[in-house]
């Protein structure tokens, strides 16, 4: 009897050691399982960039723009109903797909402005998708990219897109205004730069004009305007929205369109496409 309780003793202390043993393993593997999880909050705190403080007016960080995408809009005639819905539905898309810190800058062609007059300059703040929750917050960023950035760019576009009459339309002389003012110097030079010319593309001055002559290049070389308007794109690249109109003369489009690649390489430019937009009027 002495013996069997001896045993039974020893058995109810192995147990507790078992379990002793069993719950400081538990611990062990639940301090292990925090300090991973610290450990892994930690880093992604370090190895997150902050936001930087953008400045209120045009969103752009401290440094400047990241990237510059630059649309001229020539709304010298009125723009016929499908082609004004194709044309925003592109330019909205293309706000849309701006990285974030892009600089969209869009201007309208005018007589009265060598580079155009400025109707909306502003850098994505970004979207917030792809960010975060530790260090950012995703919907605030969203809302304010909806906010300060999408709908005034809509509210702008509409407006930007009503006729605006003019005797003369000096699309080489604002695209020379808006390289310079844009596109010019060393940090221009690095950074991705886009040219969007929405137009009927119809140059017309007094010492050249499309309306007369012919449409090779050639001849504008000719021209004494040449000189005055010679551009220097610094390796920007360039999209036309061909605006189709109906003229007295009617222009051969496939010239007209080879023109203004020409005049993309002679620019220093990289020609990326030319779309004629649906309608004409």
């Amino acid at each position: 009897m002495r013996r069997n309780s001896r045993n039974s003793r020893s058995s109810r202390s192995r147990r507790r050691g078992d379990e002793g043993g069993g719950l400081h393993a538990v611990g062990i593997g639940i301090f292990a399982l925090t300090l991973l999880g610290c450990g892994i909050l930690v880093y992604i705190w370090m190895t997150s960039k902050t936001p930087p403080i953008l400045d209120s007016a045009t969103l752009c960080p401290p440094e400047g723009p990241h990237s510059a995408t630059v649309i001229l809009l020539d709304s010298s005639d009125a723009l016929p109903g499908v082609t004004r819905q194709e044309l925003l539905t592109y330019l909205v898309d293309t706000a849309e797909a701006m990285p974030e810190h892009g600089l969209l800058e869009i201007r309208r062609l005018s007589q009265d402005a060598p580079g155009g007059s400025t109707v909306f300059s502003k850098c994505s703040p970004g979207t917030g998708d792809g960010d975060s929750v530790i260090t950012t917050n995703p919907e605030l960023r969203r809302k304010r990219w909806r906010e300060r950035y999408l709908e005034p760019l809509k509210r702008e576009l509409e407006a930007g897109l009503s006729p605006a009459e003019s005797k003369t339309s000096p699309i080489l002389a604002t695209l020379q205004g808006i390289a310079v003012e844009r596109f010019g110097g060393n940090r221009a030079a690095a950074m991705p730069k886009t040219l969007i010319v929405v137009s009927d593309l119809i140059e017309h001055g007094s010492d050249y004009s499309q309306y007369q002559g012919d449409l090779s290049y050639g001849r504008f070389q000719r021209s004494n305007a040449y000189k005055r308007v010679k551009t220097d794109l610094n390796g920007a690249e360039v999209n036309f929205r061909y605006v189709q109109r109906v003229t007295q003369k009617p222009i051969n489009s496939a010239e007209h369109i080879k023109f203004w690649k020409d005049w993309v390489d002679d620019s220093n430019g990289r020609f990326k496409s030319a779309k004629k937009l649906q309608g004409a009027g």
